[in-house]
């Protein structure tokens, strides 16, 4: 590793947050804010229900494969360098959304859109680059948060768009705010002063990304297909088969993209192992929790809802997202962020327990969201910082950028098993109540277990966070009085 000469004059630390804030709640929103529009854009576009959906299918294909590779590209070449080509990346894609006059290019642009996800790998890196040490807890657990409160409101606002304007809107209004945080990230990012020295590895990314996308689509295409049809089991093969040779690929290379040793290292893979269990738990409820919330009442459980009015039901989830990742740096130094992420985990369990045992009036869905909120607040926040004291400096763009790949691939196989409960239940032309009980009770199981898998993740010693010094004046900033763990070795 290189440490390049930093400038002499840095940007204030709360200047760069909120550039990088700002990127990630656009990608964020960008991501989920197709979610309630599918339909309007099924009709207007003329597609099937099948061909609409790989607007969502796209994005996570690309998002899942491009995060990771990104991560590590920053780690070689510089972070800011990358943060601006992604933001350009993503404008592009979401410009060529926005004019857009067919299907197949919307799902084009989204899949360029995807790219985008390597915001938050770099953004943890330069967080750990640039700030002073007891100020990256609390950031990164901020950053952390953004996801999932971006998600939330791109939610809502797809609902308004909608309802209100033309389907364009979606993306023409996220291209605007990229615009801004790409000027923003050329003028107030400064370039990382930490290098790590390297090639691309072509095979292994090429490995990387066949494994990676078979896989996903074979998941995606499983309310379709069905979990046991011949192409199912074929993708899903040759899928895992990639994965294993990339593996192998890695292993033997001088110069791997994904250092396998690293993945080894116990705070690394219990941490990862952690986020594919609560993605696998908690995706599906950006989903579900609208679907249920807008089902007629002479069902017997749904609320009659309209599309906005289902929408606001996750503001309290990220309301309660936004608070946490507020204050994370404060609850890391005082309790830890393993505390943290098995206290997460267990609310956001108990979320989708409510759920499954009350369900059919407005405050249930209230309550629950409001414990969504907490839970994945924690959860998310305790990821980042942990990932981030388990490995070097130079390492962190790569390993953020996986853990937020096993969140995804979790999120994958969550979303898809209850979608599929949703779809093989149907009474009189909706979703039975069953199945919506099933799928809670399999997303409380899920965090169940992240909860068992927690309790794995090493504990670093209390008295090295009792060490730190208070912080200068000069240094007093957003959660200004935190402190980082030190680095810990699995």
């Amino acid at each position: 590793m290189t440490v390049e000469r930093a400038h002499p004059e840095r940007i204030h630390p709360n200047a760069i947050l909120a550039v990088l804030s700002l990127a990630g709640v656009a990608y964020a929103m960008l991501s989920s804010a197709v979610i309630p529009a599918l339909p309007t854009i099924q009709h207007a576009l003329h597609a099937s229900e099948t061909g609409v959906t790989w607007l969502l299918t796209g994005y996570l294909l690309s998002a899942s494969v491009g995060t990771s590779i990104i991560g590590r590209l920053g780690d070689m070449y510089g972070k800011e360098r990358l943060l601006l080509v992604t933001l350009a990346v993503l404008s592009l894609g979401t410009l060529l959304a926005a004019v857009a006059p067919s299907l197949g290019l919307v799902i084009a642009a989204r899949i360029i859109q995807g790219v985008g996800g390597g915001i938050f790998p770099l953004a943890f890196a330069i967080i750990r680059d640039e700030f002073p040490a007891r100020r990256v807890p609390g950031s990164i657990g901020l950053m952390s948060s953004i996801l999932g409160v971006g998600s939330g409101i791109g939610i809502v606002l797809g609902g308004l768009i909608v309802q209100s304007l033309d389907w364009h809107w979606l993306f023409w209004l996220p291209f605007a705010t990229m615009v801004i945080a790409a000027v923003a990230t050329w003028r107030y990012i400064p370039e990382s002063p930490i290098r790590v020295p390297g090639r691309v590895n072509w095979p292994a990314a090429t490995l990387m990304t066949v494994g990676m996308c078979l896989v996903l689509i074979a998941i995606s295409e499983t309310t379709t297909w069905g979990w046991g049809a011949a192409r199912t089991l074929a993708m899903l093969g040759a899928g895992l088969a990639c994965t294993l040779a990339w593996i192998v690929v890695e292993v033997r290379s001088r110069e791997p993209l994904i250092d396998m040793a690293m993945m080894r290292i116990r705070g690394v893979w219990t941490t990862n192992l952690v986020a594919f269990l609560l993605g696998a738990g908690m995706y599906a409820s950006f989903l579900v929790l609208p679907q249920l919330a807008e089902l007629p009442r002479s069902t017997g459980f749904g609320l009659g809802a309209s599309v906005v009015v289902a929408g606001l039901y996750l503001l309290p989830s990220a309301l309660g997202m936004g608070l946490l990742g507020a204050v994370a740096g404060r609850v890391a130094r005082r309790y830890g962020s393993k505390l943290a992420l098995i206290v997460g985990s267990a609310l956001t369990g108990l979320a989708f327990a409510w759920l499954a045992v009350a369900h059919s009036h407005p405050y249930d869905m209230l309550i629950s969201s409001a414990l969504l909120g907490v839970g994945i607040g924690f959860a998310f926040s305790a990821l980042g910082n942990l990932i981030v004291q388990a490995v070097e400096p130079g390492q962190t763009g790569v390993a953020s950028g996986m853990n937020t790949v096993m969140r995804t691939l979790g999120g994958a196989l969550g979303g898809q098993i209850v979608a599929t409960f949703l779809a093989d239940n149907i009474v009189h032309g909706y979703p039975a109540q069953s199945a919506f009980v099933n799928g809670f009770v399999l997303q409380a199981a899920f965090l169940g277990v992240a909860v068992v898998a927690a309790l794995l993740v090493p504990t670093l010693r209390a008295a090295h966070r009792a060490a730190a010094e208070p912080l200068r004046s000069d240094e007093l900033g957003l959660d200004s009085d935190v402190a980082i763990e030190p680095l810990g070795a699995g």
